[in-house]
């Protein structure tokens, strides 16, 4: 598939989209627990740093080569850091949707959080060399 398809494919998916770090274990592991949680296959994924990934970065002006923040592609807007995390949950339905309730916390709070974690999640989780490629059987669910 060519590099024009695959951005073309990943600018017109329907469903949310879950960006992550490909080469972190946090990340990683974040992806296989929303998979395994998300049992109508609602979340499809691509790694930021994948072809789909920057495509979708360009299309909203962020930047393209700072991994450091998770984002969620959903209805045509972008959700970004603690934001996009909880929203991701309220996708997975009971009893993750509740963590929706700390969305009334201020955004600055739950992003120093969340900024923190990321800033070290390298030295806590580990990094991987190359992206983590999915089975094939969740490979329908990879952009």
């Amino acid at each position: 598939m060519s590099t024009e398809v695959k951005k073309q494919e990943a600018l017109s998916i329907s469903k949310p989209i879950m960006l992550f770090d490909g080469v972190c274990n946090l990340c990683n592991n974040t992806v296989q627990f929303v998979i395994e949680r998300d049992k109508q296959a609602k979340i499809m994924f691509t790694s930021l740093q994948s072809e789909a990934g920057q495509a979708i970065l360009q299309k909203y002006n962020l930047p393209s080569d700072d991994f450091d923040s998770f984002v969620l592609l959903k209805d045509g807007t972008i959700y970004q850091r603690s934001t996009a995390a909880l929203k991701v949950a309220a996708e997975l339905g009971m009893p993750y949707a509740l963590m929706g309730l700390f969305l009334i916390i201020p955004e600055p709070i739950r992003d120093a959080v969340y900024n923190f974690i990321a800033k070290n999640r390298y030295k806590w989780f580990g990094k991987e060399e190359s992206c983590w490629l999915p089975t094939p059987e969740l490979k329908s669910r990879f952009l």
